[in-house]
């Protein structure tokens, strides 16, 4: 990995002393203008990142962990939050969380502002793209960084990425509604094309080429809006469509609300499972089932993986894939208790 560059390197290339250098980070007034301004270019130009450890250090102020979410308004992601949250705050690291909103830009800002503020290390759910500009940032700073979720950096020896076996999880979910004596049953919702995607459908596509039934996709977002736009094309253009996975709990609930609109009975007009097991799965009706993640273990698992890195220096695996299984409720096998 490139050495990260230091405020002596800054100032022997500007030309200043390091105590110069110091003062501009602090945005004193007793610099010069341009000479404030050349320290800024030549920091710009060598990429460098004020990190605050350092003083940290002295304050006492130690044990500081980034985590980025792409979308906290999930129940799924904010779970995961919460939960390493709490889980790092019993080692005695605090934790500094952001929502990025499915934004690359503001992914990559706030990433820069959580080296500039002296992050131990990060945790991040990035967002659709390729994550470079976030990424080469955390490079650069050397910082102890794991992808959960999703993958968006292909250097997993300096980004581990971890997960769970989604492949498996729709596998199970279909093979539990052809049991049921489902013949014609979609996959519906996340975007066509992006790998969370394919992951989530792959184990639903070999388990119906299986049975020789051919799969059914309709994509969108993974929202409770789409869900229900879904519910109508499926019942206006697909009526003969008697099973569904969805792409998450949200895409199912928008479903099952726009069948109960028209009229038709979630668990016999159309039996349906979710993805990810909320905790709402079991608190609609009819009761949802789902592919249940256990996001709980999963935060817990995560932040034993970052603490013995940081700690013992143990970089966890490049990929890791943590178990899944089916949860079969109301919604698919139409009974209700």
């Amino acid at each position: 990995m490139k050495r990260r560059p230091t405020i002596h390197d800054v100032a022997a290339r500007a030309g200043v002393s390091k105590s110069t250098v110091s003062l501009v980070l602090q945005s004193s007034g007793q610099v010069r203008a341009e000479t404030a301004e050349l320290v800024r270019h030549t920091m710009a130009d060598m990429g460098y990142v004020y990190n605050r450890a350092a003083a940290n250090l002295r304050s006492g102020a130690m044990g500081l962990v980034g985590l980025i979410i792409n979308d906290l308004r999930n129940p799924f992601f904010t779970e995961f939050a919460v939960k390493l949250q709490m889980t790092l705050a019993a080692r005695g690291y605090a934790t500094v969380i952001s929502n990025s909103a499915e934004d690359p830009a503001l992914q990559a800002a706030l990433t820069a502002s959580m080296i500039e503020h002296g992050v131990t290390a990060m945790v991040i759910s990035p967002t659709y793209d390729n994550g470079s500009r976030t990424f080469d940032q955390i490079a650069q700073a050397g910082l102890p960084t794991l992808q959960v979720l999703r993958q968006m950096d292909e250097r997993l020896d300096l980004f581990p990425f971890s997960s769970f076996d989604y492949a498996t999880g729709s596998a199970l979910a279909a093979k539990h509604l052809v049991d049921l004596g489902a013949r014609r049953v979609a996959f519906v919702g996340g975007f066509e094309g992006r790998a969370i995607t394919h992951e989530r459908m792959s184990g639903y596509i070999e388990a119906l080429n299986q049975e020789g039934i051919t799969p059914f996709t309709l994509h969108g977002r993974p929202s409770r809006a789409f869900g229900m736009t879904a519910a109508d094309t499926l019942l206006a253009q697909n009526p003969k469509i008697d099973a569904a996975i969805c792409f998450n709990d949200l895409v199912a609930f928008g479903v099952m609300a726009g069948y109960a609109r028209a009229g038709r009975c979630i668990g016999s007009d159309l039996r349906l499972v979710g993805f990810d097991d909320i905790e709402d799965c079991a608190q609609v009706w009819p009761q949802l089932s789902s592919v249940a993640c256990d996001i709980a273990q999963f935060a817990q698992d995560t932040a034993q993986r970052l603490c013995d890195w940081m700690i013992k220096g143990c970089r966890p695996a490049p990929v890791i894939r943590a178990p899944v299984s089916l949860v079969p409720r109301a919604s698919s096998t139409g009974v209700t208790l």
